[in-house]
């Protein structure tokens, strides 16, 4: 069973998408989960608490929130090469996101959705961290490199 099919869609996100993004595929795949969305991108290493998926770092609008099991709208990575190995972590751990969403493509966050392999999809037709709040429902299909949000 993969992820899409064991998660469902809540009754509140309605049938057709209010928004659908088109980008690039990252890693492929489909799921479906909650959004949790951030304007400042994200450090790997000293950035999250990788047993438990949470945003440790002091100043990042997410502190104290945690991405498991939920998709992962934000801007790209920061800091060190360190980036994909905190975050393979997390996948070790049972805590890493449902997919990833991200505008800017660097090394660190392409490595990083691979070593997870959620599906990922970056080089939208919008800006997804504008378009996409915290809570909204919102399927990932990395192999058609589509975003749709409810």
């Amino acid at each position: 069973m993969s992820e899409a099919e064991a998660i469902e869609r809540p009754a509140k996100a309605g049938g057709e998408p209010r928004l659908v993004l088109h980008g690039r595929k990252v890693v492929g795949g489909v799921v479906e989960g909650e959004a949790i969305v951030t304007h400042d991108t994200i450090s790997g290493w000293g950035g999250i608490d990788s047993m438990t998926g949470t945003i440790i770092e002091s100043r990042h609008e997410l502190v104290g929130q945690s991405f498991a099991g939920k998709v992962l709208i934000f801007p790209g990575a920061k800091g060190s090469s360190g980036w994909s190995g905190a975050f393979h972590t997390t996948r070790i751990a049972g805590v890493a996101p449902l997919a990833m969403v991200f505008n800017i493509m660097t090394t660190k966050a392409a490595l990083g959705a691979v070593v997870m392999r959620v599906p990922t999809v970056t080089a939208l037709d919008g800006d997804p961290c504008e378009l996409i709040r915290t809570g909204d429902w919102v399927r990932v299909d990395g192999d058609a490199g589509t975003v749709s949000v409810w």
